[in-house]
């Protein structure tokens, strides 16, 4: 096997806690969902406790097996290209505690490459496709954190007045949060977080009375709420929905 030399080195700090962290970098299902500009699919080969084996594709190039493998205890991980382009390259992560909510991001990339020009070259390619993977990350890891932060009980009202008819409307109703979409003439509200890991659900895009969820693309029936991909999970209930002298008025189900 050919040596390993650095390409290129990625440094960032991160607004997310290392517990975030870790679950995102174990979280292999949010590869094509979450990155759909960089990667087109992604299948599970194997699974351990600290790490896991995926075969990633993305547009229009082939096939990469990847392997991850974390030392959680010494705060490193690394992800080896074990077939596909970029075979036996390795990207080695350091991470460092910051914070409650900030972690310091050092990412070597090791390639087996001699050639300086194409050692940069390809190390600045890295940095630019790294530096986007990050950017979306850290919104996911930001917006989860901010999600599981507790929060104070609210009743759910027997009624509300949302506002005037209009689909798009995002409103609170009890602790949860609903946007009104249109199917069929008739406006129908549905829940903004998703069961799975509470990603944002406000701006997903409805096509056959269906929402997917842009972090791990699960699919929700917006009538029902249930499952629409055989993943079993269920949208929190939506209130009923009626108009009333121009009126959206929500009322408990």
């Amino acid at each position: 096997m050919a040596a390993l030399h650095l390409a290129e080195t990625y440094t960032r700090d991160v607004r997310a806690s290392l517990a975030r962290i870790w679950e995102n970098v174990l979280d292999w299902e949010h590869l094509p969902a979450l990155h759909a500009s960089s990667f087109a699919a992604c299948d599970l080969l194997d699974r351990s406790a600290d790490g896991w084996r995926i075969r990633l594709r993305g547009h229009g190039t082939p096939d990469q097996v990847l392997r991850l493998d974390c030392d959680f205890d010494g705060g490193r991980y690394r992800v080896t290209t074990e077939a596909g382009p970029g075979a036996t390259s390795e990207i080695r992560v350091a991470l460092t505690k910051q914070g409650d909510h900030a972690t310091h991001v050092v990412v070597d990339y090791h390639i087996p490459e001699t050639d300086p020009a194409r050692l940069a070259l390809i190390g600045a390619g890295f940095v630019k496709a790294y530096e986007r993977l990050w950017d979306e990350d850290e919104a996911m890891m930001r917006h989860r954190e901010a999600a599981l932060a507790p929060r104070a009980w609210v009743g759910v009202p027997e009624r509300l007045d949302v506002g005037a008819v209009g689909a798009g409307t995002v409103f609170d109703f009890g602790a949860g949060r609903f946007r009104l979409v249109e199917i069929d003439g008739a406006l129908v509200a549905h829940s903004i977080v998703c069961p799975h890991w509470l990603g944002p659900l406000d701006e997903a895009p409805m096509a056959d009375g269906c929402i997917i969820c842009p972090w791990h693309g699960y699919r929700f029936d917006v009538r029902t709420g249930r499952s629409a991909d055989g993943r079993g999970l269920r949208l929190a209930a939506a209130p009923r929905i009626a108009v009333e002298a121009g009126r959206v008025i929500a009322r408990r189900t």
